[in-house]
C-alpha cells in the first residue's frame, strides 16, 4: 500500500499536474472504446441518460411555460437556470464518472487498494479516472442549448466579462457538488456502509433540488441550503446574480467552491491517514472498473 506521504501529497515525485493531460487523454480514450465496442448498447446508454436529464427539469419547465415564469423569475430566466444546471451535470458526468464523483462508493466497498497501487499520486488518479467525455456527457448538450436559448430569449449582452463570469461560477457550481460529495463521502473511512448510504442520499437532494429558484423559502432555510446543503450554489445563486435577479457577488460561487473543496481536502487526507493505519474489512467489486 502506498505511504501516506506519496498517495495524497501534490508534490510528490511520481506525478504531478503536469501529467494530468495525459491521464485525462487515456481516460478519454477507453472511454471511447467502451463505446465503440458496443454501438448499439452505448446509443442506447446516452440516449437513455439524456431523456433521464431532460425528464428531471421538464416539470419545472412546464410549470414555467404554464404560468409565465416562477415569482421573480420570468420563463427566460426559468430556462437559464435549467440550462445552467444540466450544464453543470453535464460537466461532472464527462469528468467525474465511474465512481470518482460518488467516492464513497469507492471507499465503503475496500476499492481504493486498487488506486492505491498504481505508481501515482492518489490525487492524480481520482482527478482523471472518471474522465467520460463519450459516455458521461449526456446532460451538457441539452444543457448548452437550454442556456443558448434562454440567452437569445432574454437578449443578454455577451461581453467578455459576462462569459468569463458564466465560466467561473459554472466552475465553481461543479466545485461546491464535488467537495460536497468528497464531505460526506469521506466519511467511508471510518463507517462504510452507512456513509455510503448518507452520501448517495446527499448527492440525490442535491440533484433533486439543483434546478430550483429559492427565493420564497425562508431565510433559515435559504441559509441551510447555502451551508449545510449548499445546493443553493450548484445553479440557483450563480444564474440569480449572472441574470441580475437581485444583490449578491459574482465570485461568491467560486469562492465557496475553493472553501468547501478546502475542507473536503482535508477530510480526506484525515480519513487516508486512517485508512491507511487501518485499512478496511469490507471488499466488493461491484461498480469496480476493471
Amino acid at each position: 500500500m502506498a505511504p501516506a506521504s506519496t498517495a495524497w501529497t501534490p508534490s510528490s515525485t511520481r506525478g504531478g499536474p503536469w501529467r494530468l493531460p495525459a491521464y485525462w487523454a487515456l481516460q478519454a480514450r477507453m472511454d471511447l472504446l467502451w463505446t465503440l465496442r458496443n454501438p448499439r448498447m452505448s446509443v442506447v446508454y446516452y440516449l437513455s441518460s439524456l431523456l433521464v436529464n431532460v425528464a428531471e427539469v421538464v416539470g419545472l419547465l412546464l410549470l414555467a411555460e404554464r404560468f409565465q415564469g416562477i415569482g421573480a423569475w420570468s420563463r427566460g430566466h426559468v430556462l437559464f437556470l435549467l440550462g445552467y444546471a444540466l450544464t453543470v451535470a453535464g460537466l461532472l458526468g464527462a469528468t467525474f464518472d465511474y465512481n470518482t464523483l460518488e467516492v464513497s462508493r469507492r471507499l465503503g466497498r475496500g476499492q481504493l487498494d486498487h488506486t492505491l497501487l498504481q505508481p501515482r499520486p492518489l490525487w492524480t488518479a481520482l482527478l482523471s479516472e472518471g474522465c467520460a467525455p463519450f459516455s458521461g456527457s449526456a446532460a451538457l448538450l441539452p444543457g448548452l442549448c437550454l442556456l443558448a436559448w434562454s440567452a437569445d430569449a432574454l437578449r443578454l449582452a455577451l461581453s467578455p466579462a459576462w462569459l468569463a463570469a458564466l465560466a467561473a461560477n459554472l466552475a465553481g457550481s461543479c466545485g461546491v457538488i464535488l467537495a460536497t460529495c468528497y464531505l460526506w463521502g469521506s466519511l467511508a473511512f471510518w463507517q462504510p456502509v452507512a456513509a455510503e448510504e448518507i452520501s448517495a442520499s446527499s448527492r440525490s437532494l442535491l440533484h433533486q433540488l439543483k434546478a430550483f429558484p429559492l427565493d420564497g423559502l425562508a431565510p433559515a432555510a435559504r441559509a441551510g441550503l447555502l451551508t449545510a446543503l449548499p445546493v443553493g450554489f450548484v445553479a440557483w445563486y450563480p444564474c440569480r446574480v449572472l441574470l441580475g435577479l437581485g444583490s449578491g457577488h459574482l465570485w461568491l460561487t467560486p469562492a465557496a467552491a475553493s472553501l468547501l473543496l478546502l475542507l473536503s481536502n482535508r477530510l480526506f487526507a484525515k480519513g487516508l491517514h486512517h485508512y491507511l493505519e487501518v485499512g478496511s474489512q469490507r471488499y466488493t467489486p461491484f461498480g469496480h472498473r476493471r
